[in-house]
């Protein structure tokens, strides 16, 4: 530590992402990357931006962008909004939304960037235990807090909350802003964005990194009322007015305008991870459902450490969370049908030899 530092520095403690690990033929279920390339029309818009107007700044306001998006959920251009990847979005909600004297709530067990948000920021939080099923229990929201937020489906759990239950919780959480962070709701769920007019306290941010394929492009997004977008607007204003280049634009805007792609893809994922379910809870694995581009599995009789340590052996990289509750779950990328394959034969082979 650096006498340099800020004091803030000393207290936080960073997000780790999955690792990128630099293994030759490595079949990698660790980050929830999409399995299937991003949309062909998003490639060629990327690539016809590569000229010269590169040399001049991006729209600050990415109206290309926030249009699309907003004739696709049919909103208002004024409803959305557009950061460098959802993490930058979800960054800014917590300065911008969250800083009040109550707690915010969140599950104890969910994206693990939200407490370092809240140690970045010095905003007060409370866990809130999902049940022993890893459902989340919204009657336990209803208490003082200084804003709500969680995925949808949660995430590493995969769970799904239903839409009734979201808007049960609006009805009677008035006071403060409910996030509804779909990163992963295209692989099985019902977004809360047709919520948005009756409720003003509502956002819902999702991400171009999964369903899209363009997690190295960078760009998410949140949909809500105007007086909510205005406050981000605000706060990237006055951090960075330029969050998304010309490229990432231009690729973005052509994967929501390129639905036939989104669907054929976004289909083959779910396929895929019900015949993953499949294999596995033959195995005697035991995976509660999911809603995601992941599954989160555990095995009665064996260690989840040692079986991703036994599966890196073999070139296979999944994720493994050694945190209270979870140590004994392993969080599995959907990927290709032969990456499938491949991890179905590890295990059995790693199973047998037991």
């Amino acid at each position: 530590m650096s006498r340099y530092w800020s004091p803030v520095v000393h207290q936080l403690s960073p997000y780790v992402p999955g690792e990128q690990p630099k293994i030759s033929n490595l079949i990698k279920l660790n980050t929830n990357e999409n399995p299937y390339g991003p949309s062909p029309r998003a490639l060629a818009a990327i690539a016809a931006g590569v000229n010269d107007s590169l040399r001049l700044y991006p729209d600050p306001a990415a109206l290309q962008l926030r249009q699309a998006l907003a004739d696709y959920y049919a909103l208002e251009i004024g409803q959305v909004f557009v950061g460098n990847g959802s993490d930058e979005v979800l960054a800014h909600i917590f300065h911008g939304l969250f800083q009040h004297p109550a707690p915010l709530l969140f599950p104890d067990i969910t994206y693990s960037f939200y407490p370092v948000y809240c140690g970045l920021y010095g905003i007060d939080y409370q866990a809130l235990p999902l049940d022993d099923a890893f459902e989340l229990r919204v009657a336990d929201y209803l208490r003082p807090n200084a804003g709500i937020i969680f995925p949808n489906p949660n995430a590493p759990t995969g769970r799904l909350l239903p839409l009734a239950d979201i808007e049960w919780l609006l009805q009677r959480n008035c006071d403060s802003v409910v996030v509804v962070d779909e990163a992963y709701v295209d692989f099985g769920g019902q977004s809360a964005v047709g919520l948005i007019g009756r409720y003003p306290n509502l956002l819902v941010t999702q991400t171009f990194s999964k369903s899209r394929s363009l997690a190295g492009l960078r760009v998410g997004f949140a949909m809500g009322d105007a007086e909510l977008i205005q406050a981000l607007e605000r706060v990237k204003d006055s951090f960075n007015s330029y969050p998304l280049d010309r490229l990432a634009i231009a690729g973005a805007t052509a994967a929501v305008e390129d639905r036939e792609h989104f669907e054929h893809t976004r289909q083959a994922v779910i396929a895929e991870r019900e015949r993953l379910v499949q294999g596995m809870t033959g195995m005697g694995f035991q995976i509660p459902p999911s809603a995601a581009n992941f599954i989160f599995a555990c095995h009665p009789q064996r260690d989840a450490g040692e079986l991703a340590a036994q599966l890196r052996e073999r070139s296979i990289i999944v994720r493994h969370f050694r945190q209270p509750r979870i140590e004994q779950y392993l969080r599995i990328t959907i990927g290709r049908p032969e990456e499938n394959a491949a991890l179905l034969a590890a295990l059995g082979e790693i199973l047998g030899s037991a």
